[in-house]
């Protein structure tokens, strides 16, 4: 049997052996975690007008060509020796047969399709290699119809069970078709089908928060897991120890639901004219955005002696963004007007020094000395009159008095002599480093510009090399109503090389030349589910790896390169306020997400061209809904929040369709942000809630690598829920009081333990919206552009 084994091509460590063979056959081209198998896929017409707004449905099956039959279905060993079947008919067709082993002198269990071996009757259903490579969805289902390990499965080796499968001796999962029809579909009415498709015509299939969420497994048993799909290359050894008591297999928590369909309907739109990604046009990218960010830090440091404020170049891009024109997903090229105001703001709230929260009497006296030297130094240094000159230096020298005359002095004393001396002198120094600020944001813009030239070319000239020509055409589209689907791009696919895949305990490591991008086994997951709803142009998933990787480089590319920064950008609700939003609103679409984050399948991001693979519909201020529910929960950039306003009251203004947004934002009074008062005096607003500070969490946005317990973070601000409606949404989705009451119930479901809540991590995790707050209640004397 061990010869015979071999024979197959499975191995029962590593998979080396396997690799090289596939290697010399010329097949180098296929992905560690798959392997290559043909997709004939018999797909009725009618499910492919549908799919897109239907579950997972079962796996078709798999047509394996006559020239690769003998790499696609591995014979079972000669020295098998068969013997009466009883099986039933579902286990025959899924391969499994009865034979008899010499060795042990009583029959076990044989796979041909996978090579598995158990000594006891496979349950149906139970963990398929080929549609679930990692094993992370594998449940089993016992009498009374609660999911539960199948730990009685004995393997034939008593070795397997604590030798770990290699990620290389994984198979390919067989791909459902695109779940994004070719053909869109009309609906007939769309108020009448998006009320078939709201939540609460599904109860029934809705779980609660504490049926999602369950506690990850031990490592013995998702060693087990693992070890009960590798392969066997031996003859059977002695039965083990009876397996202990069917424990829960779900492996972590889970943050989603993608089974939820979308009621939102739009007019159809043309595929954008984006550059198809390239793993080797993202390092670049990413190269030359951690040149900028040292760029923007040494300006700071050299023009005006400060530290870049906290995350402020993360708010650049989100502020730039928003308003650019140009062609580069990330970097901003075409911006009018070419000062930032947000990057303007925010460096001149730490001139002359960054002022912090104080808690105690030293640091309050230590930072109105330092508060009045900086002013002192910077008036003497730059371009002013003498009015001004002496106005500045009376003011220091009356507070370094002040300093030698009180050395007792309060926290309370010292903090109203620094807001007197902020107030007499902030305006002179603003004054004065107006100019220099304003050259530091200019610099930065101008710098981008230049990079984003040369990404194009590289861009360019990988397109060049594969024969696809710079111009495509524009394909026509119908004037048509259809329900949402994920954005698509003009230019054909490109080859993409290949990347390696290796686990690391729970996370999953993918390499690119040398370049290691890492994500967890349970998001890794959830990425290939949202591949198989939404990617049309890779059923073998042969590309699938390399778009991950792309993708994770390209929001670290954002988050930039600090523990932790840039993340509070990319918060997101806790699971059980999704689904009281979902089962009382009827929301099924994410204005602002990730496909690291989002809780449905059907969302808009950052960046269409990476997220799109992943059901991305796109970049949210160039979504226009017709009809349906929305959770909007924008990243806390003011003018980015002010655009996402300017875009909805035109929806709704143009839109005689139910439609409705329930917006959340930081409750930010000193001073308030134009987007909160914009919405509290819209016409469209129904409904308001405040949800008071640390009396709620956010999860956090690098939740798709941290620690489980380190998701969830206290909010460190209060936050405002804010319902837009039209008048056909607000009589569809009103937000009545048993309706509110229940989505504020849901915020008491917290993800952590109250006691433990206040982590190193979740403060780091929301450090920057502490600073960002901050710098809001102190700034409100600067001058504002």
């Amino acid at each position: 049997m061990r010869k015979a084994a071999g024979r197959s091509g499975l191995q029962d460590g590593g998979g080396g052996r396997a690799v090289k063979r596939r290697r010399d056959r010329g097949e180098d081209g296929s992905l560690p975690l798959f392997t290559r198998y043909t997709a004939g896929f018999k797909t009725d017409a009618k499910e492919m007008a549908s799919e897109n707004h239907s579950s997972l449905q079962a796996d078709p099956t798999v047509i394996v060509e006559a020239g690769t039959a003998n790499k696609g279905q591995p014979s079972s060993p000669k020295s098998v020796k068969p013997v009466a079947q009883d099986l039933p008919d579902e286990l025959v067709q899924a391969g499994w047969s009865k034979c008899w082993s010499r060795r042990e002198k009583r029959p076990y269990y044989f796979n041909k399709f996978t090579n598995q071996s158990l000594w006891e009757m496979p349950v149906f259903g139970q963990h398929d290699i080929i549609s679930d490579p990692l094993g992370l969805n594998a449940t089993v289902e016992s009498s009374e119809g609660d999911s539960v390990a199948d730990s009685g499965q004995r393997k034939r080796r008593h070795s397997d069970d604590t030798q770990q499968q290699s990620a290389n001796s994984f198979k390919k999962p067989r791909i459902d078709a695109p779940l994004t029809p070719t053909t869109l579909i009309i609906p007939i009415s769309p108020i009448a089908t998006a009320t078939s498709s709201t939540p609460a015509s599904r109860t029934s299939r809705t779980n609660s928060a504490d049926e999602k969420q369950q506690l990850a497994p031990t490592s013995a048993q998702a060693l087990a897991a693992a070890s009960s799909s590798s392969s066997l290359s031996s003859p059977p050894m002695p039965a083990p120890a009876p397996a202990p008591a069917p424990v829960s297999i779900r492996p972590t928590a889970v943050y989603w639901d993608l089974d939820v369909p979308t009621n939102a309907v739009l007019k159809e739109r043309p595929p954008i004219e984006m550059l198809p990604p390239h793993p080797d046009v993202e390092i670049l990218r990413a190269q030359l955005t951690v040149k900028l960010r040292q760029h923007y830090q040494e300006l700071c440091q050299q023009r005006e002696g400060i530290e870049p404020p906290r995350d402020s170049f993360n708010r650049w891009l989100l502020e730039r963004k928003a308003i650019d024109k140009g062609k580069d997903p990330l970097l901003p090229s075409d911006c009018d007007p070419i000062v930032s105001p947000s990057m303007f703001r925010e460096v001149m709230n730490d001139i002359p020094i960054r002022l912090s929260r104080i808690k105690y009497r030293e640091e309050a006296r230590r930072l109105l000395f330092k508060y009045a030297e900086s002013a002192k130094r910077m008036i003497e240094s730059r371009n002013a009159t003498p009015d001004v000159r002496k106005t500045v230096k009376w003011n220091v020298e009356d507070t370094f008095n002040w300093l030698r005359k009180e050395p007792s002095a309060t926290k309370e004393d010292y903090m109203e002599r620094l807001e007197h001396l902020r107030k007499q002198c902030g305006p002179h120094v603003a004054a004065v480093a107006k100019d220099s600020v304003e050259a530091i944001c200019g610099k930065i813009y101008n710098i981008s510009g230049e990079y984003v030239k040369r990404v194009r070319e590289k861009h360019l000239q990988l397109l060049k090399e594969c024969n696809i020509s710079e111009k495509v055409e524009r394909p026509e589209v119908m004037d048509r109503l259809v329900y949402c689907y994920p954005l698509r791009l003009a230019f054909p696919a490109i080859p993409l090389p290949r990347t390696d895949l290796h686990f690391e305990n729970e996370l999953a490591c993918i390499r690119y030349k040398g370049e290691v991008r890492k994500i967890s086994r349970n998001y890794l997951s959830k990425l290939e589910q949202l591949y198989k709803y939404s990617c049309i142009d890779d059923v073998r998933f042969d590309k699938f790896l390399t778009r991950v990787w792309c993708l994770l480089r390209r929001y670290q590319s954002m988050f930039g390169v600090g523990t932790h920064e840039g993340t509070g950008f990319q918060g997101a609700l806790p699971v059980p306020v999704f689904e009281a939003l979902n089962k009382q609103f009827g929301v099924t679409f994410e204005c602002f997400a990730s496909p690291l984050n989002c809780y449905f399948r059907q969302y808009c991001s950052a960046f269409p061209d990476t997220d799109g693979y992943f059901g991305s519909r796109g970049s949210f201020l160039t979504f226009s809904p017709v009809s349906g529910s929305f959770e909007a929960n924008p990243p806390f950039g003011e003018e980015l929040m002010d655009s996402m306003v300017t875009h909805m009251e035109e929806l709704l203004g143009n839109s005689s369709e139910p439609l409705s947004f329930i917006v959340f934002i930081p409750e930010w009074r000193n001073p308030p942000t134009p987007a909160l008062v914009r919405m509290e005096e819209s016409k469209f607003k129904r409904h308001q809630i405040i949800v008071p500070a640390y009396e709620h969490e956010y999860r956090s946005g690098s939740q798709h690598i941290c620690k489980k317990e380190d998701i969830y973070y206290k909010a460190v601000h209060s936050t405002a829920l804010i319902f837009l409606q039209n008048d056909a949404g607000f009589a569809k989705w009103e937000p009545a009081p048993d309706r509110v009451q229940q989505l504020m119930a849901a915020y008491k479901l917290t993800g952590k333990s109250s006691s433990s809540s206040s982590s190193s991590s979740s403060s780091s995790s929301s450090a920057g919206e502490k600073d960002q707050e901050q710098g809001r209640d102190q700034s409100s004397n600067t001058v504002r552009h």
